[in-house]
């Protein structure tokens, strides 16, 4: 009988620009690893991150306690998380540990869950970090490459990523501030300009197209955001000139990660992308702002980073 099952789940980029809460995309630069164990009784978390120990607080805490309590599940948990996804910089921290938590407690009580509930158990989880529920980040950190996601009824579309895109992310080394997705959603504008509206549109529907036909290049170059990242690029330092510097270097497509503040370059494989990450490195110089860079390709999902049964 199985009693411990361990799961990673890699980072995420939300959004892809135009894409905002509808697009995610994992990312092998971070991952979160989560083991859960069966105890006699109770819900405790350990881990070695500044995250909340209360499973209320805590979103794979909060996704055990979810699916516990859906299935009937008598057994307790422990709950022992690596943090290796940054939080609060963009990268879909508070997902990874969620959808980690779910692929491994569906593994662990054999549930058989299909891809599409176990995106929204892991998106229950989510409601404790940003205080509401969303897919995106979720959705790509279960299933893996690139993922829309329909919403009224949940469904997720997941589409294979060009085997030569690559991403050159830029994580500025400034204080986020606490309850970041929050502040960050609260500045995105109520009402938005018709044209702005059908660009980023036409933006959108260019890279489902990209992933469809995989093509990285025109993937990159609709990588275009009229609404969303006009309204938040005030909240990182020096954005503007790392987004020209690293275009300049040779990007296809530059953008904010997520909510921010790390910025996210789309290029080929074939790129000089460590001269995109010095790029943009300088751009953040430019603010007085260090950063540490990543070059990194879509990555696999939690469902296919199963290990140590016991």
């Amino acid at each position: 009988m199985v009693s411990s099952i361990t799961v990673k789940a890699p980072s995420s980029t939300a959004n892809l620009g135009p894409g905002f809460d509808v697009f995610g995309l994992a990312i092998d630069a971070f991952f979160d690893e989560i083991t859960l164990t069966k105890t006699k009784n109770g819900i405790t978390i350990i881990t070695d991150g500044d995250v909340p120990t209360n499973p209320e607080n805590n979103t794979a805490g909060l996704v055990v306690k979810n699916m516990k309590k859906k299935f009937k599940i008598n057994h307790g948990i422990e709950i022992k998380m690596k943090k290796g996804i940054p939080a609060g910089f963009g990268m879909g921290s508070s997902a990874g540990s969620a959808a980690a938590a779910a692929v491994a407690f569906n593994k662990l009580f054999k549930l058989k869950l299909d891809g599409n509930s176990l995106v929204e158990f892991a998106g229950s989880g989510e409601k404790a970090s940003a205080g509401t529920i969303h897919y995106d980040n979720v959705a790509a950190s279960v299933l893996g490459g690139f993922v829309i996601v329909k919403t009224e009824p949940l469904d997720v579309i997941r589409i294979k990523p060009p085997t030569n895109l690559r991403m050159c992310i830029a994580v500025p080394k400034i204080t986020v501030p606490k309850k970041k997705t929050k502040v960050s959603r609260g500045v995105i504008p109520k009402k938005v300009n018709l044209n702005d509206s059908i660009l980023n549109l036409s933006n959108a529907a260019t890279i489902v197209a990209g992933f469809m036909k995989k093509d990285s290049e025109l993937i990159g170059k609709s990588i275009k955001d009229s609404i969303v990242e006009p309204a938040r690029q005030h909240m990182i330092p020096g954005f503007l000139k790392v987004k020209s510097n690293a275009l300049k270097a040779g990007a296809l497509g530059v953008t904010i990660s997520g909510a921010g503040p790390s910025v996210i370059a789309f290029s080929k494989k074939s790129s000089d992308l460590n001269k995109i990450s010095l790029a943009m490195t300088k751009g953040f110089a430019s603010a007085n702002t260090k950063c540490q860079t990543i070059i990194c390709k879509p990555s696999n999902g939690a469902i296919n980073k199963i290990k140590n049964f016991r």
